[in-house]
């Protein structure tokens, strides 16, 4: 049996100051958990960063923060939108203001609105190139959802989602043709499957019993191996991207504390233990942090 999952609401850090009122939006934004808001943002840095826009292009560091922020914040309302009467079948997901009935649908929609045009503010910042790119996410962010209902692998195409940044910020930057975006993107994809699959382990129980898919439940038993595996692409890809824009043995050593965060995620992972699963799932912030530092030694060289 996993331990008892952890409340995906909490009234803590700056949303507890926040007045009664206004708490239940900043909690349907998840503002209160800015673990989700790292994980999307870490993927527009590293294709700033290897694309080469580090200096030249670093205003683009803070505009995406700033459109991670919102548009996980949007993504988060609309998610819970869709999901509002599976979350209310969900010990963890309970309490979410849509599934709980502290905020309306209709308020729900105005408060994704008004967060898409925070993130129209940051589109508009960006090269043409990169709007298109940028506006090409929409398909699958409004897909996404409904993934867990189709298929066992909804975590893939959430990769697909989480991911979309590394596209948006090498073609920012004006960066090189060739296999580094396509690796960069791709290792991003496998990176994310295996984060979100430990953290899917949460809600294993509840999940078999709505009848919602994940990779969690489809790997099993093998989840460690599986998880492994995910992050054993993520950091292949990685390493091809890294030598794609410049082709020195050198150049993998700067994924070696990354690789080592990793594999130590998985050495440790208690895939029965629902507060160890939301841990390791939230320590990928450094982990990002980790493969950020190599995407930008490596981009920024002369």
């Amino acid at each position: 049996m996993t331990a008892s999952p952890l409340p995906d609401s909490q009234l803590r850090g700056f949303v507890a100051l926040l007045p009664s009122a206004v708490r239940p939006y900043a909690l349907l934004a998840r503002f209160d958990r800015p673990i989700g808001w790292w994980l999307l943002y870490w993927p527009c840095a590293f294709g700033l960063a290897l694309g080469g826009g580090a200096v030249s292009h670093w205003p683009l560091f803070l505009w995406m923060l700033l459109g991670a922020i919102a548009m996980r914040g949007a993504g988060c309302v609309y998610n819970d939108i869709v999901d509002r009467n599976l979350d209310a079948k969900v010990a963890r997901t309970a309490s979410r203001p849509v599934a709980s009935g502290a905020v309306s649908v209709r308020n729900a929609l105005l408060w994704t609105l008004l967060l898409s045009l925070v993130g129209l503010a940051v589109l508009l910042q960006l090269p043409r190139a990169a709007q298109i790119v940028a506006l090409g996410s929409l398909a699958l962010v409004a897909a996404y959802p409904f993934m867990k209902r189709i298929t066992w692998w909804p975590q893939a195409w959430l990769g697909l989602v989480f991911s979309w940044g590394a596209l948006v910020g090498w073609i920012a930057v004006g960066g090189g043709d060739g296999l580094g975006l396509p690796l960069l993107y791709a290792g991003c994809i496998a990176w994310v499957i295996g984060y979100d699959t430990i953290y899917a382990l949460q809600d294993i129980e509840d999940d078999a019993l709505v009848g919602v898919k994940s990779s969690a439940r489809a790997m099993g038993d093998h989840v460690r191996g599986g998880v492994a595996v995910c992050y054993a692409m993520a950091l292949a890809c990685w390493g091809g991207a890294l030598w794609a824009v410049r082709p020195d043995p050198l150049v993998l050593v700067a994924l070696v504390p990354a690789a080592l965060h990793l594999t130590g995620q998985v050495v440790t992972l208690d895939p029965a233990n629902g507060a160890d699963a939301l841990a390791k799932f939230r320590s990928n912030r450094f982990a990002g942090l980790l493969i950020f530092a190599a995407m930008l030694v490596v981009g920024s060289a002369p």
